[in-house]
C-alpha cells in the first residue's frame, strides 16, 4: 500500500451521511487513490438533515473538491445537485457518487448495485434466472434491484415497510425491465431462491433480521449491504443453513474499482 501524503495540491473527495462514524470509505479510498498515483484523499462529513442543502452547496463550491460519495440517508436527496445522471441513477432516481467535470459541472451515478453484482460474480454466483426477495426500497435497494434485473433475474419481490416507496420502485423497474416479474410483497415468496437485505437493519448493535426470511436451504443465495467485518444477523442465518452469501464487504470490494474509475475519468 502506497503512503498517503497531503499537501496544498491534494484533491478532496467527501463522503456525506447521517450518521457517518460507521463509514469505512475514507480509509479505503484514500489508500486506493494513493495506490493509483492520485494526490487525493477522502474525508467523512457528518451532514445533519436540516442543513443538507446548504452544506451541499458549500461543499460543491470548494475549488479543490473533485468528488463526493453519498451514504444513508442522502442517496435520493442528493440527485438535484447533479447536472447529469448515469444510466442507473437516472433509472432509479438515486445516486451515491458525484464527479466534478473539467467544466465544473457534476455527473452523478449509482454504484451500490454494480458493486453487489460484482461481489456475487467474484464468489462464483450465477444471478440469471434467480427468484429474488429484496428487503429495502431505498437508495441501495433501488440500485441493487436495478442491477439484478439487468443481470437477468427471473423475478423480484420488493419488501419495504414504506409501501408507497416500494410501489414506486416496482413501477420504475417494471418499465425498465419488462421481462422481469416485479411485485411488491409483504412476505418472502415461497419460491424465492435469493434473499437480499438492502435495508439499514443490521447496522445498529442489537439489530435482528429485516423480516421473516422463509425457508432457507443450500440453494438459497443470501446477500447483505451492511458493511461489517463480522457476520451480520442475516449472514449468520445463511451460514447456519449452509447458504452461499454475499456480504457488505463483498459489495464494497465489488464497487471499489468502478468508483475509482469513475472518479479518475475527469
Amino acid at each position: 500500500m502506497s503512503a498517503i501524503h497531503i499537501n496544498g495540491a491534494t484533491r478532496l473527495y467527501a463522503i456525506v451521511g447521517d450518521p457517518i462514524a460507521q463509514a469505512r470509505s475514507p480509509e479505503a479510498y484514500s489508500a486506493l487513490f494513493a495506490d493509483a498515483g492520485m494526490n487525493a484523499v477522502m474525508v467523512p462529513m457528518h451532514v445533519r438533515p436540516q442543513h443538507f442543502e446548504a452544506t451541499m452547496r458549500a461543499l460543491l463550491a470548494l475549488g479543490n473538491l473533485d468528488g463526493l460519495v453519498a451514504t444513508v440517508p442522502y442517496k435520493a436527496r442528493i440527485v438535484p445537485f447533479a447536472d447529469r445522471l448515469g444510466a442507473t441513477a437516472g433509472c432509479i432516481g438515486a445516486l451515491n457518487a458525484l464527479r466534478r467535470e473539467t467544466d465544473g459541472t457534476w455527473t452523478g451515478e449509482m454504484f451500490d448495485g454494480a458493486g453487489f453484482v460484482r461481489g456475487a460474480a467474484h464468489k462464483g454466483q450465477v444471478l440469471r434466472g434467480r427468484r429474488v426477495a429484496l428487503f429495502g426500497a431505498g437508495g441501495a435497494g433501488s440500485a441493487i434491484g436495478c442491477e439484478l434485473a439487468a443481470a437477468g433475474v427471473a423475478s423480484l419481490a420488493i419488501l419495504d415497510p414504506q409501501e408507497q416507496r416500494a410501489g414506486e420502485l416496482a413501477h420504475k423497474l417494471a418499465d425498465a425491465f419488462p421481462t422481469c416479474r416485479i411485485e411488491v410483497r409483504e412476505t418472502v415468496p415461497n419460491d424465492a431462491d435469493m434473499i437480499v437485505n438492502a435495508s439499514t437493519v443490521g447496522m445498529g448493535e442489537g439489530d435482528g433480521l429485516p423480516g421473516e426470511l422463509g425457508a432457507l436451504d443450500s440453494g438459497t443465495l443470501v446477500g447483505d449491504v451492511i458493511v461489517s467485518p463480522t457476520p451480520t444477523p442475516i449472514i449468520r442465518q445463511a451460514i447456519d443453513h449452509g447458504c452461499a452469501y454475499v456480504t457488505g464487504m463483498d459489495m464494497f470490494a465489488g464497487q471499489s474499482d468502478a468508483l475509482l474509475s469513475f472518479f479518475a475519468r475527469r
